[in-house]
């Protein structure tokens, strides 16, 4: 039997067929998996995209790091805070309000109460002096455009000229 006869037998034909409806099927759950992928990192990329200036780029990544480092064991990476020993970051009317504040908070500290989201907050913020002023703009331009927040490049001549001015 020749192999033209082989594949054209009916049998053969079903199984193919088959292969074929698999090929098919596994393809879409392909699709499916990779589209919930790419949804689940559109929040970020979004924000990204929306400031897609290669500065504003290489500030928010730089950002990201440098909170990790320093920011984030009080304000945690998802910006949520620690109960009422330190405040939010994600979803804080004192941010919304106050950037040259939040910017001389950064280099600074602050001891005494700060109230945000109408709750006190009475835990020591140490200063951080030793982070240049790009270094405290990279962080301000992540934390003003993550989470809750949509700010846009926070550049580091503005906040030079807002840490000049801290009291």
């Amino acid at each position: 039997m020749s192999i033209r006869e082989k594949v054209n037998r009916p049998s053969f034909r079903g199984k193919r067929q088959k292969a074929k409806s698999l090929i098919r099927l596994s393809s879409f759950y392909f699709l499916l998996f990779g589209s919930l992928l790419v949804s689940c990192n559109k929040n970020s990329e979004d924000r990204i995209s929306k400031n897609s200036s290669t500065k504003f780029q290489q500030y928010y990544n730089q950002g990201e790091q440098l909170y990790l480092k320093h920011c984030s064991n009080c304000h945690q990476k998802n910006g949520k805070g620690l109960g009422l020993v330190y405040p939010p970051l994600n979803e804080s009317d004192y941010m919304d309000k106050n950037l040259k504040d939040v910017l001389c908070l950064i280099r600074y500290g602050k001891e005494g109460e700060l109230i945000v989201n109408g709750k006190a907050y009475n835990q020591r913020m140490p200063p951080m002096a030793l982070l240049s002023d790009l270094e405290i703009a990279e962080i301000s331009t992540y934390i003003y455009n993550s989470w809750s927040h949509e700010k846009g490049i926070i550049d580091v001549k503005e906040a030079s000229d807002m840490l000049q001015d801290c009291n």
